[in-house]
């Protein structure tokens, strides 16, 4: 049986086939309406956070029938909700997931949605809305369409909290130019959102602040208006300026400091209006500042416990900021939001879920094409945990052309680069495809695969002689490339297991070798080479039980019964007396060595 490297982080994750998929999509064409609500329910569970599902759905024909049961009059307005659901957590998707919903015609239902009594539905309507108007594909256009919609939209301002947050995230990401600026100012979004400011809720109030922003941008008419607007008797520039003060989430200080800046600009504000002016000057130096210690703050908390990386993932926008910060001007906050990413991407949880809905992969491989060392050495630990096998960006960043990024890495004088590009390589090799794995080998090179393997320092020996073994796993892929680099492994192998090096070395050596005596054809390497047979017997005997019990690994894989030419094989190892040393291990006082021994000698009694 081959051996193959634990990676750091390793779950078991159920693989999610069409077959299973299909069974949810065929729920919704029960005749039985109290049937298909539960399986919209059960759709909507198995879909969180789970995009491979998500995509199973929406080639297998999901969203039509979700869209037709949603407009249905026959639905009930709680089957009608469960579906917006839905709806929205497949746009939380991927790119490609939004333009399948656009493609059906999502929005136009999600529109007549709005025109129900009921307040539960159409704040569903609301999310899902929400959600595919701030993906990036989504033509802004398409809320401008029908000049009915910005009316209404206004007119559900006052129905409830989620109505404000989401109707204001909508405007404020459609808003992108003078004319939508004017649509909306024509409609009364600055009386409709103003009151808004001093909402309850820090959500409401962020979002209406977003809204003047992106209304205020470059437009002198609607600068102008703002300048003169009461809420609870205060004009709104004295309000921004309340949202500067040091005690206020930093986001929402650099929000209103860029709303009174525009004002400002729009000459709506004096130029020598000291009571804004010197609270501006003096947070906009501090901004930097502020962001920095920040992302250094959340790293810290989120370094070891996963609640609180979950809570500081679930802070609203936090992904956005850490996202943004990894472009920033300022080296050391871009530094600290990296490291902020890192300690984030320790979670198994987010890797699966917030990691791949905001694509951090992105940014974060180019922040990886150009940076200061120091950057690039926190950046490429990130990197190697989205390369777990479990995490969904692993298959996107192999398509980004990372594997040569990596192996330059591995070529770095920098140390703690080195081990991080073979530690990202070995990740990426964990059960991968033939292919990858090729690819890992082309793009390293026997030489310097010779030169990770003489490395001075243990991490990046032992990060290498791990993804040998991730390499040496599949026993055709075993076969393939023990054909091609055979020699060279076997030389290796046997300059370490001559070295001076430690337990732990020498066992991950032992592992290789094992994976090789796996193989159907490759085991004759080992078997012609006189030299590594007296090593194997060498180490059975080793005072240590750890390479006791990795040499008895290779031996059971060279004379497994089932296997063709094992006769010749036992034959030969019985010779150079490895069945003497067996039946020895077999009264071993170590279980496991005794146990291993036992299994061995059967093989020969067969």
């Amino acid at each position: 049986m081959a051996c193959v490297l634990e990676t750091p982080l390793r779950m078991s994750v159920l693989s999610e086939v069409t077959a299973s998929s299909r069974h949810y999509v065929d729920r919704l064409f029960d005749p039985d309406p109290q049937k298909v609500l539960q399986g919209v329910i059960d759709m909507k569970n198995a879909v969180i956070g789970n995009n491979k599902q998500k995509a199973n759905l929406i080639v297998l024909g999901a969203v039509p029938r979700l869209l037709y049961l949603l407009q249905q009059e026959a639905s009930s307005t709680e089957l009608k909700t469960e579906c917006a659901v839905v709806l929205g957590s497949l746009a939380m998707g991927t790119e490609n997931n939004v333009k399948s919903l656009l493609d059906c015609h999502i929005i136009p239902a999600l529109l007549q949605g709005l025109l129900s009594p009921d307040l539960k539905f159409i704040e569903a309507c609301l999310r899902c809305l929400r959600t595919i108007f701030t993906s990036p594909v989504t033509p802004e256009e398409l809320l401008y369409t029908d000049a009915t919609v910005i009316p209404h939209l206004m007119a559900l301002l006052s129905r409830s909290r989620y109505t404000q947050e989401y109707v204001c995230q909508i405007f404020s990401h459609c808003c992108k130019g003078p004319d939508h600026q004017t649509v909306l100012f024509n409609h009364g979004a600055v009386q409709n959102i103003a009151h808004l400011l001093t909402s309850a809720s820090y959500k409401v109030r962020m979002q209406a602040l977003k809204c003047f922003l992106v209304l205020a941008f470059e437009n002198p008419q609607v600068s102008m208006t703002l300048v003169n607007v009461l809420v609870d008797g205060e004009l709104l520039p004295q309000i921004f300026v309340k949202m500067l003060q040091r005690d206020k989430p930093i986001e929402m200080q650099l929000t209103s400091a860029k709303c009174l800046t525009y004002m400002c600009r729009a000459g709506a504000i004096r130029t020598d209006d000291t009571c804004i002016v010197l609270k501006l000057d003096h947070d906009l130096k501090h901004a930097h500042e502020l962001r920095q210690a920040a992302f250094k703050l959340y790293a810290a908390l989120g370094a070891n416990d996963e609640d609180i990386r979950k809570k500081i993932i679930e802070t609203e926008n936090m992904m956005d900021r850490i996202v943004n910060g990894l472009s920033e001007s300022s080296i050391k906050v871009r530094l600290a939001a990296v490291r902020c990413l890192h300690s984030l991407s320790r979670s198994v949880q987010q890797l699966r879920t917030s990691f791949q809905d905001h694509a951090v992969w992105k940014p974060l491989m180019k922040v990886l094409q150009n940076a200061p060392d120091e950057i690039l050495v926190v950046a490429s630990s990130t990197l190697c945990n989205l390369l777990l096998e479990f995490s969904p960006s692993k298959e996107p960043i192999l398509e980004s052309g990372a594997i040569e990024l990596l192996c330059s890495l591995t070529q770095s004088d920098n140390l703690a680069l080195r081990v991080n590009g073979v530690w990202a390589l070995m990740n990426m090799a964990f059960q991968a495809e033939q292919k990858i794995k090729a690819d890992i080998l082309r793009g390293l090179s026997t030489e310097q695969l010779f030169q990770l393997l003489s490395d001075s320092d243990v991490n990046v020996l032992m990060k290498t002689l791990g993804l040998l073994r991730n390499l040496l796993s599949t026993r055709p892929h075993i076969d393939q490339i023990i054909s091609t680099h055979g020699k060279q492994i076997m030389q290796a192998v046997t300059l370490i297991l001559e070295g001076e090096h430690n337990v732990e070395v020498k066992e991950q050596t032992l592992c290789i070798l094992a994976n090789i005596a796996d193989g159907t054809t490759a085991k004759e390497l080992i078997m012609t080479n006189d030299d590594i047979l007296q090593k194997i017997k060498y180490y059975m005997s080793h005072s240590n039980a750890k390479l006791q019990l990795a040499a008895m690994f290779c031996v059971s894989n060279l004379i497994w019964n089932e296997e063709e030419g094992s006769q010749e094989r036992q034959d030969k190892l019985r010779d150079i007396g490895i069945v003497d040393i067996l039946h020895k291990l077999s009264q071993s006082s170590d279980p496991n060595l005794c146990d291993k021994a036992k299994t061995a000698l059967q093989q020969y009694l067969a």
